[in-house]
């Protein structure tokens, strides 16, 4: 643990020219959300936690949409752990099999983007920067004035913290936005999928659809069990809602999904 955040603290450094701080809260500008953002236009990616896939399922969604004929863009929350055009924005750029758009490169497309590979709140004290939750939502209004579908991709889970007193959740509830639940394949993901689910039901939160990712697909029984478990409690508990399955990717194979649960927002 000492190593890795030696070598992290050399990264920032180099990278920004600044001597690793000592973290102190830092205060965030968060509006009262006006629910100005189009709810039809938009719709957030969380996972169940971190390294679900949803990088890759966003990645997908828009791909699948844009060979429809959708005109699709996708966004990034708040990334971390990185410097310049976004390193997640950069591979949905790269399934979707188009260049950076000028929107990347203008930081439309992600505000925020600061180096230290921590959750938004402590990358944000570790940098300095003070997070404007406006500022992204005007680049999403900037985006929907642009494109038919905007696919904003969270950091984490729905309870990432953006500061010490606001997460996640709270922007997806705030600004009523619908949401797609990333879940993955490994063990103990039911338990993460079901209080996610769990917590959107309680904060009356729209769930568009469940994406199962099978990476890593370690045990078919795992995967069949947990699709099994998933469907039925939709069923009882979000009706109508879809369960899209993802196979697992190799390189750049990438799978059509079905996206019909997407398309009727158009």
């Amino acid at each position: 643990r000492r190593t890795k955040d030696k070598k992290m603290e050399e990264i920032l450094q180099k990278t920004t020219g600044k001597q690793p701080v000592t973290c102190k809260p830092v205060t965030c500008n968060l509006p009262k959300a006006n629910l100005t953002c189009n709810s039809s236009k938009t719709i957030f990616v969380s996972g169940i936690d971190t390294d679900a896939g949803k990088s890759v399922v966003t990645g997908l969604l828009a791909r699948s949409l844009r060979k429809r004929g959708v005109n699709v863009i996708t966004q990034k929350f708040i990334q971390t752990g990185w410097v310049g055009v976004s390193e997640d924005i950069q591979k949905h750029r790269k399934i979707m099999g188009i260049e950076p758009q000028p929107v990347d490169v203008d930081g439309t497309t992600c505000p925020y983007v600061m180096t230290y590979p921590a959750s938004p709140h402590l990358a944000a004290e570790i940098d300095k920067v003070t997070l404007d939750t406006g500022r992204i939502e005007e680049s999403t209004r900037r985006l929907e004035s642009m494109y038919d579908m905007v696919l904003l991709e969270g950091a984490g889970g729905l309870y990432v913290p953006v500061t010490r007193e606001y997460f996640t959740i709270d922007y997806i509830a705030d600004h009523r936005l619908p949401l797609i639940l990333v879940a993955s394949s490994k063990l103990g993901s039911i338990n993460h999928t079901l209080m996610s689910l769990e917590v959107c039901r309680a904060r009356g939160i729209e769930i568009v659809c469940l994406v199962y990712n099978r990476f890593p697909n370690d045990s078919e029984w795992i995967t069949n069990d947990s699709i099994t478990i998933f469907r039925q409690y939709l069923e009882q508990h979000f009706p109508g809602t879809a369960l899209i399955e993802v196979p697992v990717v190799r390189e750049t194979d990438y799978p059509d999904l079905d996206i019909s649960a997407l398309e009727g927002r158009v």
